[in-house]
């Protein structure tokens, strides 16, 4: 088969609809197979959460022209405030003192996936496939034969790669035969919004506690959003609460930095687990965001980790002659691995460091906030960190130069 024959992208959430729309921009001829049919604000996997998009991932998602559809709607983060229940000292990340207007931004996801499609709509070079599903693969020279149902038929497509985006529980992956490493947190994530006593004016909040953490996001219309995590075994009895006894469950959980919370929104449990791929790649095959790593929603990095894996897949392949070569795999792999193994691992380390119910640990995390807070050139290098500044990042994402 052909080089030169369309990349076959399984999974229209937003890291594979980010993908899409990066190729096409350059150029390269892509088909997108998305299970749900393409509504505006409608789309499943553009759920009720709020996202926390890195200075870098806004970076990317400019270079795609997708951030100009969705800026309306963003709310910026100037200040960053962590620190743990029982312990003392915090550390504070603050965009001025970067030379910043924003470490980055808030954007509910429902407003990045409805400019997500608006920008689909606009491509050239892609065919969309929606709803449809995968139904077979198999090898074929140079590539892979992709059989797939769609508005009532079947048809058969050979690509010379085959990306898997389609989610924690990927389809594609395990027709690849790659297995996964799995970690249950025993904890479920409540998600909802509040408005509270006071303005949150940027700042977002991350709150350790032996129960699991808490993170407060500042949003549009002086809202917040709230990530609840609780022990799993508490999971039915937090969504069976009323709005009061769920208000003060957050308010006792988070304390009183912003006032009194009120006026609670829609309320949607996830269970929390971390799934990792045992290879991102397979022959003219790849994995990228959730399909290759489901990480712990601590410090909000899925999908700003996610985008880094579609953009620098991208980059890679518009600079090939062949994108399902090995050698390009070899390099995507290369690349990405740095940046996967230490978000996973800090992700990871913070959950069970952080939350850890061991009283003789308190002295050591405070110092090590303390530090982390006074120390200009640590906190300078966590600042970048959480701003999604690394080593090897695609060019779309790197900090701008004036």
């Amino acid at each position: 088969m052909s080089p030169s024959e369309p990349i076959l992208i399984v999974g229209g959430g937003l890291v594979g609809a980010s993908l899409a729309i990066a190729l096409d921009t350059a150029g390269r001829p892509a088909v997108l197979v998305e299970a749900s049919a393409p509504r505006v604000g409608e789309q499943p996997s553009y759920d009720e959460r709020n996202l926390a998009l890195a200075r870098a991932t806004v970076n990317g998602l400019e270079a795609i022209g997708v951030w100009d559809l969705a800026r309306h709607r963003a709310t910026p983060i100037t200040h960053i405030h962590t620190s743990r229940a029982g312990d003392f000292g915090s550390v504070r990340m603050d965009a001025a003192a970067e030379g910043v207007d924003a470490l980055g931004w808030t954007l509910p996801a429902r407003e990045l996936g409805a400019a997500l499609l608006q920008r689909l709509e606009t491509c050239r070079h892609l065919t969309r496939l929606a709803p449809a599903r995968v139904e077979a693969i198999e090898p074929v020279e140079g590539g892979w034969a992709v059989t797939i149902a769609a508005n009532g038929e079947r048809r058969r497509l050979t690509t010379p790669l085959l990306v898997g985006a389609d989610g924690t529980a990927s389809g594609v992956r395990a027709r690849l035969g790659i297995g996964t490493r799995e970690h249950d947190y025993g904890q479920a994530l409540f998600v909802s919004t509040m408005t509270p006593g006071r303005d949150p004016a940027g700042r977002a909040f991350e709150r350790f506690t032996d129960q699991g953490p808490v993170a407060v996001l500042p949003l549009a219309e002086r809202r917040i959003g709230v990530v609840l995590t609780v022990p799993a075994g508490r999971a039915d009895e937090v969504a069976a609460m009323e709005d009061e006894a769920f208000l003060a469950l957050a308010q006792e959980r988070f304390g009183w930095r912003l006032g009194r919370l009120g006026r609670p929104g829609k309320r949607v449990p996830y269970p929390i687990r971390r799934v990792a791929a045992e290879s991102l790649t397979a022959p003219h095959a790849v994995l990228v965001g959730n399909a290759a790593q489901t990480v712990h929603p601590i410090g909000a990095q899925g999908f700003n980790l996610g985008l880094r894996d579609a953009l620098t897949l991208a980059e890679l392949v518009v600079a090939a002659d062949d994108p399902g070569a090995a050698t390009l795999l070899d390099e995507y792999v290369r690349r990405r691995t740095p940046d996967r193994e230490g978000t996973m691992a800090m992700s990871h380390g913070l959950v069970r460091l952080a939350c850890l119910d061991q009283p003789l640990l308190g002295p050591l995390r405070s110092l090590a906030m303390l530090a982390l807070d006074r120390v200009p050139p640590l906190r300078h290098a966590l600042s970048r960190r959480g701003m999604g500044f690394r080593a090897n990042a695609p060019f779309a994402v790197r900090e701008k130069t004036p």
